[in-house]
């Protein structure tokens, strides 16, 4: 099961601080700025969607995430084996978070940009090596990014230009049913 990974997963869960294997290991699908079926939104949080294999394993992460932060709002479940874990945002990146909707990811402060891995290990052909990470050649606006984007849309690029695409609410809103589709 694999849902392309929308900005807030991008940009918004790193910065809660949840350890990258333990996102993976326990089922998670993708951070959301809101679920549409919450009745009462909580104000500068998001909603880590989850379809954990094994519950026991889950249950052990959650515990242990209750313990690590203070950020967490709620938790609930949804049929089908869907968990929601809502998390505050840090305040610090208020404004961050803002640019990141407005598609300003070079502008992000410094400090925000240092939330996020230099480099990430991938597997290719079998071996494992390092590669800068995806969110820093966004804010770097590196040659690889520019280069594609050159090439996907015909254009060439100036420097007020992003390389990566901007905000569409419609990605980041949780819709659970239109999901349960595509999973």
């Amino acid at each position: 099961m694999e849902v392309k990974k929308n900005i807030t997963s991008i940009f918004m869960v790193p910065t809660l601080r949840v350890p990258k294997d333990a996102l993976r290991n326990n089922g998670f699908i993708n951070g959301y700025i809101k679920d549409e079926k919450m009745q009462h939104g909580y104000e500068d949080s998001i909603y880590l969607l989850f379809k954990p294999d094994n519950l026991d394993k889950f249950r052990e992460f959650l515990d242990g995430e209750y313990e690590r932060t203070k950020s967490i709002i709620e938790d609930y479940d949804y049929e089908d084996g869907f968990v929601v874990v809502v998390y505050q945002l840090n305040e610090r990146f208020k404004q961050d978070y803002e640019l990141v909707k407005q598609g300003k990811y070079s502008k992000t402060s410094k400090s925000f940009q240092s939330e996020f891995p230099k480099s990430v290990k991938v597997m290719k052909a079998g071996l494992s090596k390092d590669e800068i990470s995806l969110q820093v050649r966004i804010f770097k606006k590196s040659a690889d990014l520019i280069e594609f984007w050159e090439d996907k849309i015909g254009i060439t690029f100036e420097d007020e230009f992003e390389v990566w695409e901007g905000w569409d609410e419609e990605k980041e809103v949780l819709i659970i049913d239109k999901l349960k589709e595509h999973v």
